[in-house]
């Protein structure tokens, strides 16, 4: 997994890992969701997905949008 590098420093993301047309998120408590184009939708994936490179607005993002829309909790 890649560090999450928090820009706003407020973030309750820690990691991720992303692939083609999935995404996992590992938040402050330790667990790890992943979100898939299937469960979550390919758009949002997407989205949170350059939200995760860019290191800013990930858990805004979750917790706005797709909050339960996760594929698996791993």
């Amino acid at each position: 997994m890649h560090r999450y590098r928090n820009l706003d420093g407020h973030s309750g993301v820690v990691a991720y890992e992303l692939g083609e047309g999935w995404l996992r998120i590992r938040f402050v408590g330790g667990e790890t969701y992943e979100y898939t184009d299937a469960a979550t939708g390919a758009e949002h994936v997407r989205n949170m997905q350059m939200l995760a490179q860019a290191g800013e607005g990930l858990a805004t993002y979750v917790s706005k949008f797709v909050h339960d829309a996760y594929a698996r909790k791993l």
